[in-house]
């Protein structure tokens, strides 16, 4: 298994939001390197070049991009996630958005819990690849 502590989870006891409030972290933490790697820059541009990554918007983008990479048992945690009961409002997005990143950030945990990083890799590696592609088209 691949998590930082090294533990064993058993993933049917964690709600969805359980798994989104480490899956959040898990997606920022790679957002945060793959930043970081590019390039040395001034730790108040990686800010701000991070917080144009890790919100709702952009989350809710790249879960679009990922539904049709997605496995049956990857795309029922998202929709868990996803359809969950939650008591907060976004302030700065839509309320579809939010929902569509908490479903994200519930699969990111998911799979860090479960010890699936390669995995992970995979999908953070085809969101960075197909984003870009997204952003050159919408200029066109």
């Amino acid at each position: 298994m691949e998590t930082i502590l090294d533990t064993s989870s058993d993933l049917r006891n964690y709600s969805p939001q359980t798994l989104a409030f480490i899956g959040d972290t898990v997606y920022e933490l790679f957002v945060r390197e793959s930043l970081v790697t590019q390039a040395n820059r001034p730790v108040g541009e990686l800010n701000r070049r991070k917080v144009g990554l890790v919100n709702c918007e952009s989350q809710a983008r790249a879960a679009k991009i990922l539904m049709p990479l997605l496995t049956d048992e990857e795309e029922a945690v998202y929709k868990r996630g996803r359809n969950a009961f939650t008591k907060n409002t976004p302030k700065n997005s839509s309320v579809a958005d939010y929902h569509s990143a908490t479903g994200l950030e519930a699969l990111f945990g998911y799979l860090y819990l479960g010890g699936r990083l390669e995995r992970l890799r995979e999908l953070f590696s085809y969101i960075v690849n197909n984003e870009s592609r997204e952003s050159e088209v919408e200029k066109l």
